[in-house]
């Protein structure tokens, strides 16, 4: 992945709703960002907000999740933003949890809500 900063997003089942509003309401500051995301949370994304520059990995249980922790152990991902449903079992929870520990590991900014992703991105210099 050559040139330019990259944000992953990823967002659970029950929170792609929520991610496809978040790209719509920040689409302009997204737009600065090369944009790597989990599949079909990459794919809600493009549909909310189709001028952003995404490029759509593996599903998350699929390998989508797995892809995104390469990309952050390689420096090839510079932040993280994942709408994590801790109200739903997850059956790929593993790794889930290996890619936040990615992310910890390589000290990448990381939101896990929209709360936090709200502040987090005008912070970040892309």
């Amino acid at each position: 992945m050559a040139g330019g900063k990259c944000l992953a997003l990823i967002a659970h089942d029950q929170k792609k709703d929520d991610m496809a509003a978040f790209a719509r309401a920040n689409k302009d500051l997204l737009s600065r960002w090369k944009i790597v995301a989990t599949g079909t949370t990459g794919g809600r994304v493009l549909d909310a907000a189709p001028d952003l520059n995404v490029v759509r990995l593996k599903s998350g249980p699929l390998g989508g999740d797995q892809q995104i922790g390469a990309l952050i152990s390689t420096g090839e991902v510079d932040a993280l933003i994942f709408f994590v449903d801790p109200l739903t079992p997850m059956p790929h929870d593993v790794d889930v949890k290996a890619l936040m520990r990615l992310a910890i590991v390589y000290d990448i900014p990381m939101a896990l809500n929209h709360a936090t992703a709200i502040k987090l991105l005008p912070t970040l210099e892309a």
